[in-house]
């Protein structure tokens, strides 16, 4: 008899395992279930960002998502994988009034969607909200440097490190939602030199997450489709693994000129009489 292989879905620990053995962790964004589907053979795990504000929903930023969004998506994301952590950002005003608010809507974040942990950004500030959230059970991935969601207090999408001090501010900024129990720690938009001191800090023991950071993390995360080509326009610090943008307008010009010509549908799409 052959024997029965049991596989679960990865955990955070399991991030924090794979720091300590100097392995890459792999992640990309997803919010629907066909592309979760593909990504979670790839990836350690996925993100539900609220980047699909402006990724799905053509909105300027992310601070209109709200939390019913995130958890629609969140969902089909959890039907479409098997294998990786699927972490989900708490959007704009879903955690900031208070420790007590960050609890009730992480926990219905887990609970409506199974998800296995809430990203929340900001740095030392929040640390006693992380600690909070994790001594109650709630697995907390962190998000320093650019963060979308302060975008009309920074100006912007603004590169951060650029500043006398900033290097202390960032790298406190690490260390306490760290300390506080954060197994994960996401570093964006942050100057190569500064992200390296940061990530290969000793007193970090979360698992540092870069994007538009530098190679030294513990690992990387793109938004899926930045990555792909789908977007208009996209930061610097994306590399375009593919261009299906033009192969779907390709397919889809195709479509549209067989319709127009009559050729589509043909015999072999329809049905014949019985």
């Amino acid at each position: 008899m052959s024997q029965v292989v049991q596989t679960r879905r990865l955990q955070a620990v399991d991030l924090i395992k794979r720091k300590a053995e100097g392995r890459k962790i792999i992640a990309l964004t997803a919010y629907h279930a066909h592309t979760a589907r593909i990504v979670d053979a790839y990836c350690d795990f996925v993100l539900v960002g609220d980047s699909l504000g402006m990724v799905m929903h053509g909105m300027e930023s992310t601070l209109p998502v709200t939390l019913e969004m995130m958890i629609l998506q969140a969902q089909a994301v959890m039907r479409g994988t098997s294998r990786a952590l699927v972490v989900v950002d708490m959007p704009f005003g879903s955690y900031e009034a208070s420790r007590e608010q960050a609890f009730l809507n992480a926990a219905r974040v887990l609970k409506e969607t199974g998800a296995g942990a809430v990203k929340l950004e900001g740095g030392a500030r929040f640390a006693e909200t992380v600690a909070f959230l994790t001594e109650r059970g709630v697995p907390v991935m962190g998000h320093i440097g650019l963060t979308p969601q302060s975008v009309n207090t920074m100006g912007g999408f603004k590169v951060q490190g650029h500043g006398a001090g900033d290097e202390d501010r960032l790298r406190a900024d690490a260390r306490a939602i760290s300390d506080a129990g954060a197994f994960s720690i996401v570093m964006e938009g942050i100057v190569e030199p500064v992200a390296r001191a940061i990530a290969t800090d000793p007193a970090i023991r979360a698992a540092t997450i870069g994007i538009g950071a530098t190679a030294a993390c513990d690992g990387q995360i793109l938004v899926l489709e930045d990555m792909l080509g789908l977007s208009d326009r996209v930061p610097r610090f994306v590399k375009s693994f593919g261009s299906l943008r033009a192969h779907i307008e390709e397919a889809v010009r195709a479509y549209a000129d067989e319709v127009q010509a009559g050729r589509f549908p043909a015999d072999g799409h329809t049905y014949p009489p019985r």
